[in-house]
Parts: structure tokens; C-alpha cells; sequence
């Protein structure tokens, strides 16, 4: 069916921390609202407020019709134990919650009592209930996903619940789409499919992407959460027209707050003239008070009455000003990776290595990494890019072949499953026991500098959302020397802003990088020396 979500006057913080307020956004069938902002924004609290899953503070939600169906798309799709392929996507699609409801009226009817049968087969039937099964076998053998349904979520790769989770988008018929980070973990062939998908749907749709040409396809206008300004604006068009009036907004915003504080300058200057001057006839008229000239006496008390209006003419205008206040400035990591002394001139070698897992091998791999090398690797998901890094590293074992790394290598990596931070302890301390050199001052300064205060690094490693662990990997990168640089897709779970700073500390990185991303924009502004492609298990130097 056709559906309208309306929000109205919304509002949602974290304790005394407002993260949005007065929140307004209407969302019709055809609409893709891009959501954007940096980490901590509040985007995926706004997602879940639509959703219904968490209440808002102030403000309304509305669905039209009411009957309408909303599908809320998680960042991280939860994986839970003893949940097999087939009952996360009957859960992920809604027919798993639609089916126990009409299980329930079904039961009722039995003993005579309608309570909404009739509205919970029409909920079930809209949301493809009828034919889930046929359409979930079909969909996982189309996405590749060779694995049976009734295996356990739990027990597969990052690649195939990627597809598991692509899987449940394309089979869900919802009225109004939120997706959390859709394309985390897509390769280019399922980019390609979720914006075939978005760009096909007739219903309403919001989500949060870090992809930037992802949003540059699918968009048509632009929600920008501005926690730096407190601010929430709506831009009109793609996202490339809400980039060029983004900035266009600034910089006049800029200009209006310095025509301002200039006129305010000046006022206040003139009007401190004009009292020091009403100041200095008023000592002069003391001063020659016994004074017998009349005609004098009366001519400074003119003069000194002249300048006091003057100066309270001078304060109401100033007073008068319509006050514009000071942008802030936009946040500026000026982020650098610190490099360790050069290595040897062979940095890393795989000689007719082969890797097994299960029924996926990788190899035979002949590979030399040289020093200074830039490569970039690309592959469709479990074509086995992250085993090759892993064998590269020697973090796995060989069933054929060798693998060596040069002397004086020093490896700084942010890995897909970002599991550095992934323990029990305070991130501080966990960061301290990677850099054990640093005080704990220098270490929450740090921290603070990628935009992890003190709310941040007291909590668990683990309870941080991926984005904040992906900072602190970051910030990791820049408190230890490295000169072999491994990234498996270090875009996912970032903000816009801390890509766009990536970029540029990777552009003066001296060292040796190794980057796996299937981020086209990053691709395309990251300077590489060579290209390898990795698929099904083979490696080709481009």
C-alpha cells in the first residue's frame, strides 16, 4: 500500500545531552531521505524513534494509513544463537512477528472470538508471508548464499551473513524502509543490487550510508544532523546538491556573522568614543566650574549633553542589532598515521601459498609486497581478500606454500570485524595496554582528539558502537609508528567527515598499505601503485 510517516517537533538525547530537537520530516512513497551527520549525531536513534522501537522526548510520530507497515533495518544485524538462516529472515522481513499474531487470532477464532483476525492475514499476506519459503530460496541462490537455510546464523562468514542480510532487504515488502548502514559489507555486485533495490521501491525510504556514491545514486533530498551547531536542516535534491548548498550555506553563514561582528565593532568603538569624550567635558566643565564666562559654562554643558545623547543614540543601535551568532567551526581531526622506520626493500612474500578452509581454498598465491607499495584489493565477498591479508600477516596457517614478512616490519591494522577493541576492559585501558609509553593523560587526549571523551573511554571496549571502535583503531594508527598499514575496510561504520580525513592522512603516509574496500569514491581518491583481484580464491596483479 501506499504510506506517509509524518514526524513532527521530535527530540532525542543521551542523559543531559540533547542530540536533536524540533525535529520536522514528512516521508511520502517515492521519497529516499539520505540521513546524515557524524558519529554520535543521533541517526540511528532517529531511525529507531521512527521505528517505534524507542519513545521520542518530545514530538509525534504518524503513519498514513495507520495500518501501514515500517521495517527497521539495524546496523549490525543481530546474530543470535540457535537462529537458523531461515528464521532470521522471517524475522528481519516481519513475517515471523506477523505469523505469530495470526497464529494467535487463528486460535481465538477457534473458540468463537475475533480479535483482528481479518487485519492480521491482511498483515501477514502484505508482508509476503504466503510465499516467504520459495521467495527466500530463490533469493539466497540468486545472492550466492550457498549455505542450507536451516544452518545457524552463528556459523557463517561475514561474507555470507552480508548476503544473508542483503537477502532479508530484498525480500521484505514493508511501506516504509529505514536502513541502518545498508551497505556495510556489500561487495560491488550487492551495492549494485541494494541500489537497484532502493531506487525501485515505491515505498518511503530513510537511510544512513557512509557510501558516498551510494548516496549520490539513491538520494533525492538530504536530513544533515548538525551536533557541532545543534542544528537539523533539510536540503532539497541529491546528495551532491546538498554538498554544493551545504557549502554555499556556510560560507554564508560566515559572511553574515562577520558583517555582523564588524557593525557591532565598530558601534561599540564609536560609542566608547563618544563617552570618553563626554567623559573629558564633563572633568573640563568641573574644572572651570568658578568660571564667571556664562556663555562658556553653557556651551560645554551643551557639548557634554550633545555627546551623551550621542553615545545612548550609539547604544540603541547597538542594541537594535539583529544578533547573529558565530558558526562553529566544523570538527578537524588533521588526522596522520605515524610511521615507523622503513623496512627492508621486500616487505612481504607468498610463495605458491595455499590456504583450506573447509571446501574455500586461496591459492596457489606468488606475491611479493614491496616497500612503499600502495595496493588496493578488491574481490566480491568470500573470494577470500581477507584470507590473503591474513596469510600475508601470517596469521593463518599455510597447507602449502611460504610466507614471509621482511625485517623491521611494524604492522598497523584496522580490521573488518574491528576486533581490537572488542574486550571487557575501559577502552583507556585497553588503549593504554597497546601503547604502553603513553600516560593516561596523552592517552584520553588523544582519544578525545577522534571524538572519544570521558563518556567514552570508561566504558567497555566491547559496549562501544563500531564506529567509535573504528575511531579508537584510528587513534591507535596515530599514537604507534607503523610502516605496513593494513586496511579491510576501515570506511565501514565511519561518518562522511572522518572518510574524508582518512583519505587525506593516507595521502602523506609514507609506508607500505595494503587496502581492501569496496568504497568506489575511496578507491578513487586513495593514490595506489597497484590493483590485485581476488576471486574465487585466485589473485591477479592487475
Amino acid at each position: 500500500m501506499s504510506a506517509t510517516l509524518v514526524a513532527k517537533d521530535l527530540a532525542a538525547g543521551h542523559g543531559d545531552r540533547v542530540l536533536f530537537s524540533g525535529l520536522d520530516l514528512v516521508v511520502a512513497p517515492g521519497d529516499v531521505v539520505g540521513l546524515v551527520g557524524v558519529n554520535g549525531a543521533g541517526k540511528s536513534t532517529l531511525l529507531r524513534t521512527l521505528a517505534g522501537l524507542v519513545p521520542p522526548e518530545s514530538g509525534v510520530i504518524r503513519l498514513s494509513p495507520v495500518s501501514a507497515t515500517v521495517g527497521h533495518l539495524p546496523q549490525e544485524p543481530e546474530r543470535r544463537p540457535g537462529e537458523t538462516v531461515r528464521d532470521f529472515l522471517a524475522r528481519r522481513t516481519g513475517v515471523a512477528a506477523a505469523q505469530a499474531e495470526l497464529d494467535r487470532a487463528t486460535d481465538l477464532l477457534a473458540e468463537g472470538v475475533d480479535d483482528g483476525y481479518s487485519e492480521a492475514l491482511e498483515r501477514w499476506l502484505a508482508l509476503g508471508g504466503a510465499d516467504l519459503p520459495e521467495r527466500a530460496a530463490e533469493s539466497a541462490a540468486d545472492l550466492g548464499l550457498d549455505v542450507s537455510l536451516d544452518q545457524p546464523m552463528t556459523s557463517l562468514s561475514g561474507g555470507q551473513a552480508a548476503r544473508a542480510g542483503m537477502a532479508s532487504l530484498l525480500l521484505s515488502r514493508y511501506d516504509v524502509f529505514l536502513l541502518d548502514e545498508p551497505t556495510n559489507d556489500l561487495d560491488l555486485d550487492g551495492l549494485a543490487r541494494l541500489e537497484a533495490f532502493v531506487t525501485g521501491l515505491r515505498a518511503g525510504t530513510v537511510l544512513v550510508s557512509h557510501d558516498r556514491e551510494f548516496l549520490a545514486r539513491t538520494v533525492t533530498r538530504v536530513v544533515e544532523l548538525d551536533l557541532a551547531q545543534q542544528q537539523v536542516r533539510a536540503y532539497g535534491g541529491g546528495y551532491e546538491s546538498y554538498l554544493e548548498e551545504r557549502e554555499i550555506a556556510r560560507r554564508h553563514a560566515r559572511e553574515d556573522y562577520d558583517e555582523y561582528a564588524n557593525t557591532r565593532s565598530s558601534l561599540e568603538e564609536r560609542a566608547r568614543s563618544q563617552r570618553a569624550w563626554m567623559e573629558k567635558g564633563v572633568k573640563n566643565a568641573r574644572r572651570k566650574a568658578g568660571d564667571n564666562d556664562k556663555a562658556g559654562r553653557k556651551f560645554r554643558s551643551e557639548a557634554t549633553e550633545k555627546q551623551a545623547s550621542k553615545a545612548r543614540q550609539t547604544e540603541r543601535l547597538i542594541e537594535r542589532l539583529d544578533v547573529v551568532e558565530e558558526p562553529r567551526k566544523e570538527w578537524d581531526l588533521r588526522m596522520e598515521i605515524a610511521a615507523a622506520p622503513r623496512a627492508g626493500a621486500v616487505v612481504a612474500v607468498l610463495r605458491a601459498a595455499v590456504v583450506t578452509h573447509g571446501e574455500f581454498t586461496l591459492g596457489p598465491v606468488d606475491l611479493q609486497v614491496d616497500w612503499a607499495d600502495r595496493i588496493a584489493i578488491t574481490g566480491a565477498n568470500g573470494a577470500g581478500k581477507s584470507t590473503l591479508l591474513a596469510a600475508l600477516l601470517g596469521r593463518v596457517e599455510l597447507t602449502s606454500g611460504t610466507a614471509s614478512l621482511g625485517p623491521g616490519v611494524v604492522v598497523g591494522e584496522i580490521d573488518q570485524a574491528r576486533g581490537l577493541f572488542l574486550g571487557e576492559q575501559p577502552l583507556v585501558d585497553a588503549f593504554q595496554d597497546a601503547v604502553p609509553e603513553l600516560v593516561p593523560a596523552d592517552v584520553r587526549t588523544l582519544l578525545a582528539k577522534f571524538g572519544l571523551k570521558a563518556a567514552h573511554v570508561l566504558r567497555t571496549a566491547a559496549s562501544l558502537s563500531p564506529g567509535e571502535r573504528t575511531r579508537a583503531a584510528l587513534a591507535l594508527l596515530q599514537a604507534k609508528g607503523v610502516n605496513l598499514l593494513v586496511l579491510d575496510e576501515p570506511t565501514n561504520h565511519l561518518d562522511l567527515a572522518a572518510i574524508e580525513q582518512l583519505e587525506a592522512a593516507l595521502e602523506t603516509y609514507p609506508g607500505t598499505l595494503l587496502l581492501v574496500t569496496h568504497d568506489r569514491r575511496m578507491l578513487d581518491h586513495v593514490r595506489t601503485t597497484r590493483r590485485l583481484e581476488v576471486a574465487a580464491g585466485r589473485v591477479a596483479d592487475l
